[in-house]
Parts: structure tokens; C-alpha cells; sequence
């Protein structure tokens, strides 16, 4: 029999757990654990897609469900209240207001006059291990970079970039106690009511600035909802791309015909991205979504209440969709992965995210070439729980 979803002994390995759900359970009820309500883990492609792009499955069920049926799933209270209202877990037409507001500001055309920072910044950081016969890919790289790039696009300050990390530990529950985690989110929205004060009377040429000012249909965030896009932004803003280039890199270490692929130049780095994003994904669930009404998937009805859970990772190596799902192919075509999700919830971020990706993937191969682990697979300590997907320090050695 298999484990429940959230024990820790799948988290080295969720793909093979995955997999063996689709194949006996494609659609599988679960009861969680903290709210006592029934929720469905959807494992195949066609389920998940179908899900995703469904008005009837929702982030707001207080507005939708007779509230007998609905459980608060977080419990957080306080500063999550606040940090947690943002379009992420909005239905239209509110999270159509949101979401219109920073568009622009992710777009492909923003995006790309960010590649010369960009790579600048890549260049930096690969100066720093130059020579270094082994470092942590995680510390030395794929962290930094996506950090560097949305806070100098936020507009926050060189000198608190390093606190960052610290606080997107703490408010996704990676700290010790829920006391240390909620004190970390007041410290975060005491920082950006400080910020906030400072860009209203002198605005600066940042996302910071812009949301402050920016308006749709002649409305304007207000301060809740500027302390909350922020806040996502923030977060789904680095977290992504640190898992993208962490996972990516370690199929590519585990995968060296591919590897010898890529440094060969023998396939482009934006195939290759696409193909880290099918293959090990940094989301491996979107987050939760309730039924507001009786919806068929999968040839089960769910309930009004029910909490439906489509799992990315899994879809993405759906063998009714992918050829040989469970072999890396950096030139794989079709690739037609879902691993930034799809409808209206599709990730904002994807462009930059990408951008990033290619960009390093390009500096690593010109400049860094082979690596190898310098650590046994075995100890890489993952992120818990199943929804964001990443290690949280990767040990490499240089191949000459």
C-alpha cells in the first residue's frame, strides 16, 4: 500500500510515488490531515489541465460554499492573513484586477531588457567560484541570482537583499516553531510598510513605486493588497527559479549523456530549460482548489466543499501525453508540460523565470563546464511538504 502524500519517505524520490498513483489511482481521495476534509490528488495530465481551466473549482470558497463546508486550511492567523491575500488565492474578478496590474511588469518585452543585468549578474557569481574546485550550487548560484533580480526589480535595497531568504524560509514554515515563522512575517510587512512610506514620497523607477501608483479600471491596490502582491512576488519570484536551475542541474549531473549534450552545444538552453521544467519541475503541486458545485474529473464526481490538489510533477510525466516520460531529453519536441500550471492561474513569472534559466544555463556551460556531486544523492535535504519542490543545498565538484 502507499504512503500517504505528505510522509517524508517520498520526498527523495516523489516521482516513482507519483507514478505509481496514476497508474492505480489516477484520481485518488484523500482526507488531509489538519482539516478533516476529503481532498482528490489528480495524477494524470488530461485531469490536471482540465482542473486548472474549471470556473468551478475556485481559491475563495467563503464566497462560493454554505460556510458549514468550509474548513480554514492554513490556521495562520496575523501576518498571513495579510501576506495571504494575494491573487494566488483569488478568483476574478478580483484576481483579473490584480493580476492586470503587474502584466506589464512580466511581460516578454520587460523581460528581455533585463538580460544584459542579467547575465551580469551571472558573470558575477560565476567570478566568485572561479577557481573553486567544489562549491554549494544552491548558495554560490542558484540562489543569488533569482534574489539579485527581483529585489533590483522591486527596487529593494543591496544591503537588505540577504534578509530575504530568511524571511521566505520562515512565512513557508521552514523554521523550528509557528512563533519564529509569525514573528518573521511581521518583521517582513513592518519592512515594507518602511518601504512603502519611502517610494510615496520619493518614487523610484521599481516595481515598489509602480504598484504603489499603478491603477486599473481607475482602481488602485490598496495597502493590504500592495503588502501581498509584494509579498508574492518575493516569493514566487526566486523560489521558482532557485528550484528550476537546482533540480535542472542535478538531472543533467545524474543524466551525463545529456549533460555532454548540452556543453556540446549539441541542443539550445531553452530546449533544454523546457525539458528540466517537465522532467523535475521546481512546483510539484499548484495549491489547493475547492469545488463550488458538483464537477465531474476523471469519471468521479466531486462534492461542493471537496479540495481538489492537481499534481504538476506528476502530470508532466503522464505517459498517455509524453513518450518515455521518465527519460531526460533535453530536445524533446512537443513538450507540452504544465510545470507553470495553466487557466487563469497560469504563472505570472514564467517569462522571467525561463529568461533566468537560459542565462545561467549558458554561463555554466561557457564558463563552468562538467560537474559532478560532491555529496551522495541521498543526502539532500528537500523542501517538505508537496507543493514547492527544491533542494536546499546542492554540493558540486568541477570534472576536469
Amino acid at each position: 500500500m502507499l504512503p500517504e502524500p505528505w510522509d517524508p519517505v517520498i520526498r527523495p524520490d516523489p516521482h516513482s510515488y507519483w507514478n505509481d498513483l496514476r497508474a492505480t489511482e489516477p484520481v485518488a481521495p484523500r482526507i488531509g490531515p489538519v482539516t478533516g476534509n476529503t481532498f482528490w490528488l489528480l495524477t494524470r495530465y488530461e485531469d490536471c489541465v482540465a482542473a486548472l481551466r474549471t470556473p468551478l473549482l475556485g481559491k475563495e470558497p467563503e464566497k462560493h460554499l454554505d460556510p458549514s463546508l468550509v474548513v480554514d486550511t492554513a490556521n495562520a492567523g496575523g501576518a498571513f492573513d495579510i501576506l495571504g491575500r494575494n491573487m494566488l488565492f483569488l478568483d476574478p474578478p478580483d484576481h483579473t484586477r490584480l493580476r492586470s496590474l503587474v502584466r506589464d511588469g512580466f511581460s516578454n518585452r520587460t523581460v528581455e531588457g533585463l538580460v544584459p543585468r542579467i547575465t551580469e549578474i551571472v558573470d558575477e557569481l560565476i567570478d566568485r567560484i572561479d577557481g573553486a574546485s567544489a562549491f554549494d550550487l544552491i548558495e554560490a548560484f542558484a540562489l543569488p541570482l533569482p534574489i539579485i533580480v527581483i529585489a533590483e526589480l522591486l527596487g529593494i535595497p543591496v544591503e537588505d537583499q540577504g534578509r530575504f531568504r530568511e524571511w521566505t524560509n520562515a512565512t513557508l514554515g521552514r523554521v523550528a516553531t509557528v512563533e519564529e515563522s509569525m514573528t518573521a512575517g511581521m518583521e517582513f510587512i513592518g519592512y515594507l510598510n518602511d518601504l512603502a512610506d519611502a517610494r510615496r514620497v520619493d518614487p523610484r523607477d521599481d516595481m515598489v513605486s509602480f504598484l504603489l501608483h499603478a491603477e486599473s479600471d481607475g482602481e488602485r491596490l490598496d495597502h493590504q493588497e500592495f503588502l501581498a502582491m509584494v509579498f508574492l512576488l518575493l516569493v514566487a519570484g526566486h523560489e521558482t527559479t532557485v528550484n528550476l536551475i537546482g533540480n535542472g542541474m542535478l538531472e543533467l549531473i545524474r543524466n551525463p549523456g545529456e549533460f555532454d549534450r548540452l556543453l556540446a552545444g549539441e541542443v539550445g538552453v531553452e530546449s533544454a530549460t523546457e525539458e528540466m521544467l517537465r522532467f523535475h519541475g521546481p512546483v510539484e503541486s499548484t495549491t489547493l482548489r475547492w469545488a463550488y458545485d458538483e464537477v465531474e474529473i476523471g469519471g468521479h464526481t466531486l462534492q461542493p466543499g471537496d479540495l481538489v490538489v492537481p499534481i504538476l510533477m506528476a502530470a508532466n510525466r503522464d505517459p498517455d501525453v509524453f513518450e518515455n516520460p521518465d527519460r531526460l531529453d533535453l530536445g524533446r519536441s512537443p513538450n507540452r508540460h504544465i510545470a507553470f500550471g495553466s487557466g487563469i492561474h497560469l504563472c505570472l513569472g514564467a517569462p522571467l523565470a525561463r529568461k533566468e534559466t537560459h542565462i545561467a544555463l549558458a554561463g555554466l556551460r561557457e564558463r563552468v563546464g562538467r560537474l559532478d556531486l560532491d555529496m551522495d544523492v541521498a543526502d539532500l535535504e528537500w523542501n517538505e511538504g508537496f507543493f514547492l519542490r527544491g533542494a536546499r543545498s546542492m554540493r558540486v565538484r568541477r570534472v576536469a
